[in-house]
């Protein structure tokens, strides 16, 4: 059997001489941690500050929120820029967005560029915007806006829209939740609209 005063004593020293190690290790490390010349880091810098400072952006920045009908609204870039005098609301290069309706639909939304109006709650997309939507319809326009508190997606340039079997061209488009039947969508083409079946074989 173990003499427990052994046990004790052993219990004691280790309390007191572990930290004490703990602390040599951190000793030895800071003496031999090579000086930091500042002046290397400077070649390894990949942000001209300069620029930064005269034009701020954003890396990689994201949007989430829910609109009142209780669709998911997610919106990713590449880069975005604070609002100016000039431009107005905030503007973002490269984006995707991502809307899910309550419905289990997904629409999945790609610009080259998009401008937040804050005030009117509203983004709009411009530069080959296309739209792909889980029920297999993918609608593309130069230009489309999107509400921020409520799902109203729009295209005020002509678009064309191409699903199962079918493409369709119209001169305008806006994708709705139905008045009359709040967990349902409408996709709705106006002005000049043709559709082209092509029945399976």
């Amino acid at each position: 059997m173990a003499n427990p005063d052994l046990h004790t004593r052993l219990i004691g020293w280790l309390k007191i001489a572990l930290p004490l190690m703990a602390l040599a290790i951190l000793s030895t490390l800071f003496l031999v941690a090579r000086t930091i010349d500042p002046e290397d880091a400077i070649p390894y810098a990949s942000v001209d500050v300069a620029d930064r400072l005269r034009e701020p952006r954003m890396t990689a920045p994201t949007y989430a929120g829910v609109t009142s009908d209780g669709a998911a609204l997610t919106v990713s870039a590449d880069e975005a820029r604070p609002g100016t005098a000039k431009s107005g609301g905030a503007g973002a290069t490269k984006v995707f967005a991502v809307l899910e309706t309550p419905d289990g639909a997904r629409n999945e939304l790609t610009a080259a560029a998009a401008q937040i109006d804050d005030g009117a709650r509203v983004v709009s997309f411009s530069g080959d915007v296309t739209i792909s939507s889980s029920a297999g319809w993918t609608v593309r326009s130069d230009e489309m806006l999107a509400s921020m508190d409520v799902t109203n997606v729009s295209a005020p340039t002509p678009v064309t829209a191409t699903g199962p079997g079918s493409t369709v061209t119209a001169n305008s488009m806006r994708l709705t939740e139905n008045p009359s039947s709040p967990d349902q969508y409408l996709l709705v083409f106006n002005g000049a609209v043709k559709l082209i079946y092509r029945p399976a074989n």
